[in-house]
Order: structure tokens, then C-alpha cells, then sequence
């Protein structure tokens, strides 16, 4: 039990330090984007004392290392900034832009994050129970018709790009054969029943994208160990193949299952900017492409923020499930 603490503890201090890193590396490269916010909302006929004066009350004249420890000092108390672009409309409103105000970016942020919270949940609970299943059963019937057609459809699937599958869903379930709306303009209001309804296009893009890697490596971990002794004595004792792979090959080939779950858990958290872009789904990659079109920079570097931190976290938690699924691994001799 110690020895599971202390390497949790290990793995967060870990992912801390690569969390700062990255942050470093978030700002110095959207700060490195081409144009100016100040420039971009003046327009071509703007003086260079009015976009001095924008500079200034944005804060961008400072030097970089100290906006830097601003914006960090500010994220480690919730604080993410202030938009510009809602900064500038507050500030001609004379409306609060301060932490919570209307020109918060954890305010913008918020509603946009759950939304995509929302979406990635409706694609695991679709992907994670398919490919378990195609994995398993594609294990138990190997080099069958089965095992070589879903082959062919994942592999299919997995080389496509997002954009390319999505226009596909459309035409097929949205034009073709009118089943599900093409555009997921979902709102704070509505029922569960139409926010299912409009999320269940983008959320089965991404169930397409992300399936094949689950069910190979469930396939793969699986068809690894059935050489195993135990699993000899369990074929020679009379089992059934299924409860063969199910109750003994199974349990055992979690670890690398689990790894492959998160790793697409977490993509379906930070790569889901193509999809949300395609079908207007109002999330934070979204909102990510939207502010990248404006330069407001503190929604980009929050934005960023949120898909390095989700990434950290849940391969964080991969690495601890798969500890505590593995006996060899709870105890390294």
C-alpha cells in the first residue's frame, strides 16, 4: 500500500512539473502567433497612438516573463484573465471584466467545458463498451471473417480523418436519411432528450475515431496471453472459450486495456476541435478556433491549458489503475 502511495504521489509531482513546462511552452507559443488583437480590432485605419493606448490598458506593453507570472500567479487562483475581446465590448458597456465578470475567461470558459464534458462523456459510454466487445469477441473468433471484417472497418475508421468521417455521418444520417440533426446547437435549457439527439452525431465521429485503437489493443492483450499456462489449464479442465478470455484472459490484460482507454479518454477531451468546428457544437474547441481567429490571447492560453492538464491527468490516472491492476506491478522486486 505504501509502496502504491508513494508511487502515486511520484506521478503527481510528475505531472506537475510537466504541467509548468507545458504551460511555458503554451504561453511563449501563443504569445509567437502572428498579428496583433489591437491592430485586428481598430482595423486598417487605426493610429499607432490608439493602438499604443489598447496595448496599454491590455497590458501588452509589459515585458513577456512578467505577463507570464501574471497569468500563472492568476491560473493558480482560478483566475484565467480577462478576454480581450469581451474586455473591449465591457469596457465601451461600462460592465464589470474583473474574476466572474462578463469579460472573465473562466466565465466563457465554464459552460463551453461542460459542454465538451458532456460530448466525451456520450462517446465513451458508446466507444468504451464497443470496442471492449469487438476486442473481446474479435480475440475469441481470431482469423475468422469476423475478426478479419472488423480489422478492415476499424483500420478503415482509425485512417480517416475526423473532418472526412463527419461529413459522412451528415450526408448518410442527417441528409440521406434525416435520423439526427447536422448541427448541434445545444443550449443551457434544453431537455436531455434533444441535447442526446444533437450530441449523437458528434459523439459517434468520435466513438469512430477512437474505437479502433481500444479494440486491437483489447484484442492484441488478450490473444497475448491465451499461450499462457494457466490459460492452457483452463482449456484443459474443459472451460468454455468464452469464459476462457472473459473471467481469466481478461482480468490480466487490463493494464495495457486501460492504458489504451485513457489515452483515448483523453482525446476525446483536447481532439475534439475538428468535430466541434464541423457541427457548431458550442464547446471549448470551439470556442479555441473562434479566439485563435481574433488573437485574444488569454482564451487561447486558457484553452490550451485545460487540454494539457486533461491529457496530464488522465494518463496520470492510467498509470494508477494499471498499477493497481497489476500485482507485479503493486510489488517490484
Amino acid at each position: 500500500m505504501h509502496s502504491v502511495l508513494f508511487i502515486v504521489i511520484r506521478r503527481l509531482g510528475l505531472g506537475v512539473l510537466t504541467l509548468f513546462a507545458v504551460s511555458v511552452m503554451i504561453f511563449l507559443s501563443v504569445n509567437m502567433l502572428p498579428g496583433d488583437f489591437a491592430e485586428a480590432i481598430l482595423g486598417q485605419g487605426a493610429t499607432p497612438e490608439a493602438i499604443a493606448a489598447i496595448r496599454e490598458d491590455l497590458g501588452l506593453n509589459k515585458p513577456a516573463v512578467t505577463r507570464y507570472f501574471d497569468w500563472l500567479f492568476g491560473v493558480l487562483t482560478g483566475d484565467f484573465g480577462t478576454s480581450f475581446a469581451q474586455a473591449n465590448f465591457s469596457a465601451f458597456a461600462g460592465e464589470a471584466t474583473g474574476k466572474g465578470g462578463i469579460g472573465s475567461v473562466a466565465a466563457q470558459l465554464e459552460p463551453r467545458f461542460m459542454n465538451t464534458l458532456f460530448l466525451a462523456m456520450v462517446s465513451a459510454l458508446i466507444s468504451v463498451p464497443l470496442s471492449l466487445t469487438l476486442g473481446i469477441l474479435a480475440a475469441l473468433f481470431r482469423n475468422s471473417a469476423y475478426d478479419r471484417a472488423v480489422n478492415i472497418g476499424t483500420l478503415s475508421s482509425i485512417s480517416s480523418p475526423e473532418f472526412f468521417l463527419a461529413y459522412v455521418l451528415i450526408l448518410f444520417l442527417a441528409v440521406l436519411t434525416p435520423i439526427f440533426p447536422s448541427l448541434s446547437n445545444i443550449y443551457a435549457d434544453m431537455s436531455m432528450a434533444d441535447r442526446l439527439e444533437r450530441t449523437m452525431l458528434p459523439a459517434l465521429t468520435l466513438t469512430l475515431v477512437v474505437t479502433a485503437h481500444m479494440m486491437r489493443m483489447t484484442r492484441a492483450a488478450i490473444i497475448n496471453l491465451l499461450a499462457s499456462p494457466y490459460i492452457e489449464m483452463a482449456r484443459l479442465k474443459g472451460i468454455s472459450p468464452f469464459r476462457v478470455i472473459v473471467v481469466h484472459a481478461l482480468p490480466n490484460a487490463l493494464a495495457p486495456i486501460i492504458n489504451v482507454i485513457a489515452l483515448n479518454l483523453a482525446y476525446l477531451v483536447t481532439g475534439v476541435v475538428v468535430v466541434e468546428v464541423v457541427f457548431v457544437y458550442p464547446g471549448i474547441g470551439q470556442l479555441f478556433v473562434d479566439s485563435v481567429k481574433i488573437r485574444d490571447i488569454p482564451v487561447v492560453q486558457a484553452c490550451c491549458l485545460i487540454f494539457a492538464a486533461a491529457y496530464i491527468l488522465l494518463n496520470l490516472m492510467a498509470d494508477v489503475l494499471s498499477i493497481i491492476s497489476n500485482p507485479r506491478l503493486r510489488h517490484p522486486k
